[in-house]
Order: C-alpha cells, then sequence, then structure tokens
C-alpha cells in the first residue's frame, strides 16, 4: 500500500468515526441536513477540515451544463454523501460515483444514517475511471 493510499485510509477512518459517534446519538429518523450538521460538529471537534455544500461545476464537451453540491468535501481528498434513506439504492452508488468523477477525488463515503446501523459504502476511483 502506497503511502498516500495509507493517509487515505486513516482519513476514512477518521470520518467513519465521526459517523458513528453520530449515529449512535441521533439515530435513526432524521432529516438528512440534522445528520449533516452533526456530523460537520463531530469531524470540527476532531480537527478534521472540512467544506460542506462544496459546488461543483459540470462540464460536457467543455461546455457548462451545471453545478451540484457536495454534503462535505473532506481535507479537499474525501467525498462525503450522507442519506437518510430506509435502503441504500444503486443509484445513491452512482451518484456517489459520478461526484468522485466530476471531482476527480479519488475516495468517497456514502452514510446512511436512516438505517439501524449505519450503512457505509466506500468507493474509490481508479485512474481509469477518472
Amino acid at each position: 500500500m502506497q503511502a498516500s493510499e495509507l493517509v487515505q485510509e486513516a482519513l476514512t477512518s477518521r470520518i467513519i468515526g465521526a459517523a458513528i459517534e453520530v449515529h449512535r446519538a441521533l439515530g435513526a429518523g432524521y432529516h438528512e441536513s440534522v445528520y449533516a450538521n452533526a456530523l460537520s460538529v463531530a469531524l470540527t471537534a476532531r480537527g478534521i477540515t472540512h467544506t460542506r455544500e462544496h459546488e461543483v461545476a459540470l462540464y460536457f464537451n467543455g461546455i457548462h451544463v451545471g453545478q451540484h453540491r457536495l454534503d462535505l468535501l473532506v481535507e479537499d481528498k474525501v467525498v462525503v454523501e450522507l442519506k437518510a434513506v430506509e435502503k441504500l439504492l444503486e443509484v445513491h452508488k452512482a451518484q456517489t460515483r459520478s461526484y468522485l468523477k466530476s471531482t476527480k477525488k479519488e475516495v468517497g463515503l456514502l452514510l446512511n444514517f436512516d438505517a439501524p446501523v449505519l450503512e457505509m459504502k466506500r468507493f474509490v476511483l481508479t485512474e481509469d475511471h477518472k
């Protein structure tokens, strides 16, 4: 494992730890924005820099066609997509992968807080898919 992979692994572990703390304290049943606020508080308490609702411009054939907002961009390395849904669907996974592709970030986390146990998916975008 390369040094950059070790750093990303350690960072995603810290993010997941913060998310678990939030889920244990709040449980399921709240709106996604509540979890985003709480996770932001937990990340800040851990000294983890992040941006909420980070805007990303989308281009097609070099022409600006729209924008989307990431729930969280952590340390300018990890895209974090939050959900508060009964079950993660393929569309949620596709959304997270598209965010990785559009930001050219390698690592993403998809976190679902509306489950009895925090549901987590980790994504790694390889050079072939950027």
